[in-house]
């Protein structure tokens, strides 16, 4: 799977004002996360998993950060992800929920922005960033 320029394009125009709130982006998305699937909570038994958490602001940011990364490299995403990919496939483990939580959380933020075409361009790059960050299971 691939995106088209078109998508590219949607993506990166977007994120210019995602990253703007990227972190609360990615905070709400965790917690979106752990409320509407609670058996992804078993993949950090160390955290405060309560909404607004050091733990999840931290952690949010982080993962607002690799967006960012697969952004910024949208060319060359599995590359841009390479090292968490490893660490996710032999340390951690990351499930494709999060996507999903994504999505609606950025589709939450930017409603007059999220455009069929950009539902579309954004459910493509989250699934490509998913499969880059679990292909080393297999």
């Amino acid at each position: 799977m691939s995106l088209t320029k078109a998508e590219k394009t949607i993506i990166l125009s977007m994120w210019a004002k995602v990253s703007t709130q990227a972190d609360a982006i990615g905070t709400q998305a965790l917690e979106r996360l752990f409320a509407s699937y609670p058996q992804t909570k078993t993949y950090f038994p160390h955290f405060d998993l309560r909404p607004g958490s050091a733990h999840l602001r931290t952690h949010g940011a982080k993962v607002a950060a690799a967006l960012g990364d697969a952004v910024k490299s949208i060319d060359n995403i599995a590359g841009a992800l390479s090292k968490l990919s490893e660490m996710h496939a032999y340390v951690l483990r990351v499930d494709s929920l999060l996507s999903h939580c994504l999505l609606v959380t950025v589709a939450s933020h930017f409603p007059a922005d999220f455009t069929a075409d950009a539902h579309t361009a954004w459910d493509k790059f989250l699934s490509i960033v998913s499969c880059v960050l679990t292909e080393k299971y297999r």
